[in-house]
């Protein structure tokens, strides 16, 4: 492509996180983009962020007087070729449809001259909306080129249309729209970490036709095609287990084997993903050892994502309280090197996610009977050794799994040394998160995705949805 120019509009979502990639891309491809970030996509990505990667000016608001003195959304909305809402939220294409201009990005979208194309991304319902129907038809009808959403698990737990499209699937819609042909190959070697891909054809999906109604003024929600995500418990409804094997896909509205929209829907399906999760304990005597706060709750929560992804899971879970999630296969332990056992065990797999906090040293050695506290004596003298370098050791052998990942819990200079990390473990990502507060034991958690060629910082969000994307991202990097 011959540096095409793109006005790339970023909406309010948690797929907003997925405009950083799609930034990339496109530079990837040659092209230019220069980014509009609206108040709830600052929410998600920050501007510093799209500056960096776009190597462009962010433009946040319509009062800005330096830029608005020459009309800058103006000059903005009429220089690019093309104008890119990604993500497009109900909200967003409602003002659009309505011709609302209440800040810099819907101003700008009304005064260009230029094609305009919307990546709507929201929850099921709210696609299946009859008010969204009605503005997508209008924005149709107007000219604007609407993509059909992605149908699979969302952020929220349910399942259906509305997931944002994948980026190369993006890519390939812009590039159409410049006219620069229909079909897109993806990169033969992903950048993420030492994971690779293959050349594979990518198509446009098929359009979906818009959803009548009698009505038009009725805002009445239809149930459409939503539903719950694919169940992961082995005694569920709908599941086949044959010889241990991981769930059979299944169409989870008639609970029966349905191969062709289960391979289709559950992106990790056929693979085997080992997590470690929680802290471990190393005896100082049979009632007293070191541990630290690790909960376990993330890597639970990563374990759960996967199993919904369609994985086989084995999760090794240090000592905390926390119910096993559906459909994965649970290993108890206690102590570092009863971990490291645990883990060499249970290779192969595809994916290796060790999120445990493990502890770094042990006593050398632990007395066999209750060590006494002596009144007004020196405590007694502890010698400690190191324990197994787990991640490390994962990293080098000869099973190595094709995507290794690690954790670094820092209280300062968090990307920093999440980075020095990935090179001396040899992982493939590092995922980064400052625990000086209480995300240790919390239900929530703000993480850095360290890679060898990049950092994506995700907004502080609920664990479990930091484990859905993660999850997402883990199949995306896998070869096809």
């Amino acid at each position: 492509m011959n540096g095409p120019r793109i006005l790339l509009v970023v909406g309010g979502g948690i797929a907003a996180y997925k405009s950083c990639e799609l930034v990339r891309t496109i530079r990837k491809e040659g092209g230019s983009v220069t980014c509009v970030l609206t108040e709830g996509g600052a929410k998600f990505v920050t501007p510093m962020t799209l500056a960096a990667l776009s190597e462009n000016p962010v433009h946040t608001t319509l009062w800005d007087l330096r830029n608005e003195a020459e009309m800058g959304h103006i000059q903005l909305s009429r220089e690019a070729d093309l104008v890119v809402v990604c993500p497009a939220t109900a909200d967003l294409m409602a003002k659009m449809a309505a011709g609302i201009a209440d800040d810099l990005a819907t101003t700008l979208l009304l005064a260009t001259d230029k094609p305009v194309m919307a990546i709507p991304a929201m929850n099921v319902r709210m696609w299946q909306h009859a008010a969204t129907t009605r503005n997508v038809q209008t924005l149709r009808a107007s000219g604007v080129d609407v993509m059909e959403p992605d149908e699979g698990p969302m952020a929220c737990g349910e399942f259906g249309p509305g997931r944002l499209p994948e980026v190369q699937m993006i890519w390939q819609q812009i590039a159409s729209a410049l006219g620069h042909g229909s079909s897109v190959m993806v990169a033969p070697e992903a950048e993420l970490g030492s994971v690779t891909g293959s050349m594979i054809p990518r198509g446009i999906p098929n359009a979906k036709k818009a959803v009548a109604f009698d009505d038009p003024a009725a805002l009445v929600a239809a149930k459409g095609e939503a539903r719950p995500a694919p169940a992961t418990d082995p005694d569920a409804l709908g599941h086949i287990l044959t010889g241990g094997d991981a769930p059979q896909p299944f169409d989870p509205l008639t609970g029966q084997p349905d191969f062709d929209r289960g391979l289709e829907h559950r992106p990790l399906y056929g693979r085997h993903v080992l997590v470690t999760a929680g802290p471990t304990h190393e005896p100082i005597d049979p009632v007293r050892y070191i541990a630290n706060r690790s909960s376990g709750k993330q890597g639970f929560a990563i374990a759960a994502a996967a199993a919904e992804a369609g994985a086989r899971v084995t999760l090794i879970a240090g000592p905390v309280h926390l119910p096993t999630p559906p459909g994965v296969e649970r290993v108890d332990v206690e102590s570092a090197l009863e971990m490291a056992g645990a883990v060499e065990a249970a290779l192969p797999a595809d994916i290796a996610v060790m999120v445990a906090a493990v502890a770094d040293w042990r006593v050398a050695r632990s007395a066999e009977q209750k060590l006494k506290n002596k009144n007004g004596g020196a405590p007694p003298a502890l010698e400690l050794t190191e324990n197994p370098d787990i991640l490390a050791t994962l990293a080098k052998s000869a099973g190595r799994p094709r995507l290794v990942i690690g954790f670094a819990a820092e209280t300062q200079d968090v990307i920093r040394y999440a980075r020095e990390k990935r090179v001396r473990k040899g992982a493939d990502w590092i995922i980064a998160n400052d625990v000086s507060g209480d995300v240790m034991g919390g239900d929530a958690n703000t993480v850095h995705i360290v890679t060898e060629s990049d950092v994506i910082s995700l907004p502080e969000m609920p664990k479990e949805d930091v484990a859905r994307i993660l999850v997402e991202r883990f199949a995306d990097a896998l070869p096809r």
